[in-house]
C-alpha cells in the first residue's frame, strides 16, 4: 500500500539513505588497506628509487637493449627463469599445489635438456608447464599470515614485512645466493634486473604519469597484486 503520509515518505528515504550509508561503510571496510606507519622512510625511500631509475638503471638499461639483440635477452631471462625453480617447486609444494609443482619439475627438466641449460624454452609448447610464479610471501597469505605493514626498500623497491620475510626465506633456495664472492652474486642480481627492465622500459613511467601521487599509487598497485596473487 501506498503511503500518503510525508513523514512517513521521509522517514522512508532516510532509512534508504541509512541503508546506503551502511553499505558504504561496509564496503570501506573490506577494502582493507596495508598499514604505513613507516611512511617517511617509505617515501624518502620511493624518491631514493625513482632517482636511481632515471639517473642508472634507465640509462644502463637502454644502452643494454640496444646492444643486446632481444632473442638473447630472451634466452637470458629463460635462464634465470629455469635456475630459480626450487624457490617455486617449494613454495607449491608448501600450499598444496600438486599440479603446479608436478609441472615445474616437468619444466625444469626439459628446459635443462633440450633448451641448453634453460637458455632454451621448449616448455612453452605446453600452457600446463607455464612457471606458477608461487613464493614464500605468498605461501605466508595462503596460510593466513597478513602482510604487516607497507615497506620500501632501497633497489628493492615496495614490499610488506610479510613479503619482506618471504624474500629473505626464499633467498636460501635461490642458487645465486651461493655464489661467491658476495660481490659476483650481487653483480648477477644486478644484471637480471637490467635484463628484466629491458622489457619493462616506459611501464614505471606511465604508471608515474598517469598517478595524482605517484607513491600513493605504486603502494596501492603493489598491495592490490599482491593480494591478487595469494588469492589464487
Amino acid at each position: 500500500m501506498l503511503s500518503t503520509n510525508p513523514e512517513e515518505e521521509d522517514t522512508a528515504d532516510q532509512n534508504d539513505d541509512d541503508d546506503v550509508l551502511d553499505d558504504d561503510e561496509y564496503e570501506d571496510e573490506d577494502e582493507i588497506s596495508v598499514p604505513d606507519p613507516l611512511s617517511l622512510w617509505n617515501k624518502g625511500m620511493f624518491h631514493f628509487n625513482d632517482k636511481f631509475y632515471f639517473w642508472i638503471l634507465k640509462p644502463v638499461t637502454k644502452t643494454y637493449k640496444a646492444v643486446v639483440p632481444e632473442l638473447a635477452r630472451i634466452g637470458v631471462s629463460n635462464f634465470f627463469t629455469n635456475l630459480t625453480t626450487p624457490i617455486r617447486l617449494a613454495n607449491c609444494i608448501l600450499q598444496g599445489k600438486w599440479q603446479s609443482a608436478h609441472a615445474e619439475i616437468d619444466r625444469f627438466l626439459l628446459n635443462s635438456i633440450f633448451g641448453i641449460l634453460g637458455f632454451g624454452n621448449p616448455a612453452k609448447r605446453y600452457p600446463r608447464l607455464k612457471p606458477s610464479e608461487e613464493d614464500l610471501g605468498q605461501t605466508l597469505g595462503a596460510y593466513g599470515i597478513g602482510e604487516g605493514m607497507y615497506i620500501v626498500w632501497p633497489f628493492l623497491g615496495p614490499s610488506t614485512l610479510r613479503d619482506s620475510v618471504g624474500l629473505l626465506g626464499d633467498s636460501f633456495l635461490n642458487p645465486i645466493s651461493y655464489v661467491e664472492p658476495i660481490e659476483a652474486a650481487i653483480g648477477i642480481y644486478g644484471y637480471r634486473i637490467v635484463n628484466d627492465t629491458s622489457f619493462r622500459l616506459g611501464d614505471y613511467e606511465s604508471l608515474k604519469e598517469a598517478a595524482i601521487d605517484p607513491y600513493e599509487a605504486l603502494r596501492d598497485a603493489y598491495i592490490q597484486h599482491r593480494k591478487s596473487k595469494v588469492e589464487e
